[in-house]
């Protein structure tokens, strides 16, 4: 086997030494040169007792996108809770652009309705009013949804803070690991365990619905890829063959997935029917074809291949298995991920020795690096194609990144002790 080839099957069996686990902080490290100002005037809640405050992670959820600042809740001289109640002058004098009011009632079945309103101050106008609905126990949701929409109104971009990310992490206890699938919401807040384990967990990818993850686990003593249902926590082994199993990627309609197998002794993309169960082997080549990901056609694949001497991105079409090489600058481009734009490529770029992650326009072809630190690895970007998400290390410690891709714009995830890897950013969820 080259040399070449070996260095990649590695990367594809090797999981990822972490020594500890919490759930993830954030911390934006860089934003925009000019953010809009906002205003999140707290939420009135009449009487009404919660446990979380909805105007802050409003705030929190703003400010992570690197393209607002809020107005701090000291410098308010008021905090309205209807647009009629709001004296725009107050809010000019402190530079706020755009301000966030808000109140809740108990409606009927133990559920509550936040009403809520954009304001933009310098044009002295209401631009939308709007209500959301949840109970109790859905109060970061609501505060999401807010955020969403706030984003979507200002910046025309849907907003992605209420969706989810999964990723890996593991437990270092007398020098054996304890490896950990979670899940939470895009600001690392209610981590949720998907699966723990004592073998190594890697490459959680989710179905288009939301619903269930796929992923790679090594508990049967060998790569075995899962499908798991994130309500119901029911299982299901998709794969049992010899040698490798691995790269899970769900097909745009949730029917197919794309995988890896090396069953007949070369890992090759194959597609398997999840209804019928049936395996059809998509790629055949003495190299090492490996990470596939849907284009959003549903009809071709992009994947990465050592065939032409090191790794670099491929096409596939899907119906006439004819192949196309994408990537040619640099000697190392792979993990690929597609931006809902249909065209940009988030993938993983060497260059002088150091991994990098870059966007890739499938078009134009032009290659841009997002990233100055070592070492990165496994990008996934956002649905809404505002931000990317990967790993990457910080000191001796891995940690999760975020970078916009325009590269004007990142914050890291780190968890609050230990490392963390193999991030998937869930689709929009409903």
């Amino acid at each position: 086997m080259k040399k070449s080839s070996k260095a990649l099957l590695l990367l594809l069996l090797l999981a990822q030494s972490v020594t500890a686990w919490s759930e993830l902080v954030i911390r934006v490290t860089q934003g925009n040169d000019k953010p809009t100002v906002v205003a999140v005037s707290p939420i009135a809640l009449n009487g009404i007792r919660v446990k979380e405050d909805i105007g802050a992670i409003v705030e929190a959820d703003l400010q992570r996108s690197g393209l607002f600042r809020a107005t701090p809740r000291r410098d308010m001289l008021a905090f309205p809770a209807a647009a009629k109640d709001v004296y725009f002058r107050d809010w000019r004098i402190l530079g706020t652009e755009y301000l966030i009011v808000g109140s809740m009632r108990e409606i009927e079945d133990s559920r509550f309705e936040l009403e809520f309103s954009l304001l933009n101050i310098r044009a002295q106008k209401t631009e939308f009013k709007h209500a959301v609905r949840g109970r109790a126990n859905e109060m970061r949701d609501l505060a999401h949804l807010i955020s969403d929409k706030v984003f979507q109104a200002i910046t025309g971009i849907p907003g992605a803070f209420s969706t989810r990310i999964a990723y890996v992490t593991a437990t270092r206890n007398n020098g054996k690991f304890t490896y950990r699938l979670n899940v939470s919401d895009a600001d690392g807040a209610r981590e949720k365990l998907m699966l723990e384990s004592p073998e190594p967990i890697m490459s959680p990818s989710w179905a288009p619905d939301g619903k269930d993850l796929a992923y790679v686990s090594f508990e049967t003593g060998r790569p075995a890829i899962f499908r798991q249902n994130l309500v119901s926590g029911v299982r299901e082994q998709l794969t049992n063959f010899k040698g490798l199993n691995g790269a899970p990627s769900w097909s745009p309609d949730g029917r197919k997935m794309a995988l890896v197998l090396s069953k007949d002794g070369n890992p090759e993309i194959y597609l398997l029917d999840l209804k019928s169960k049936k395996f059809t082997r998509l790629t055949r080549h003495f190299a090492i074809d490996t990470e596939p990901t849907w284009m959003d056609d549903g009809k071709h694949l992009l994947f990465t291949s050592d065939r032409g001497g090191t790794p670099q991105i491929y096409k596939l079409n899907i119906a006439s298995k004819a192949t196309q090489r994408l990537t040619f600058q640099g000697n190392y481009n792979a993990r690929p991920s597609l931006a809902p734009d249909g065209r940009t490529l988030a993938l993983v770029h060497r260059a002088s020795g150091i991994f990098h992650i870059a966007s890739f326009d499938l078009i134009t072809r032009r290659l841009i690096e997002l990233t100055e630190t070592r070492l990165d690895e496994s990008p996934t970007v956002a649905p809404n194609g505002a931000m990317l998400m990967y790993a990457t290390k910080q000191g001796d410690r891995g940690v999760l990144a975020a970078v916009s891709l325009d590269a004007g714009v990142k914050y890291v995830l780190p968890a609050r002790i230990g490392d963390v890897r193999e991030p998937a950013w869930s689709p929009f969820l409903r």
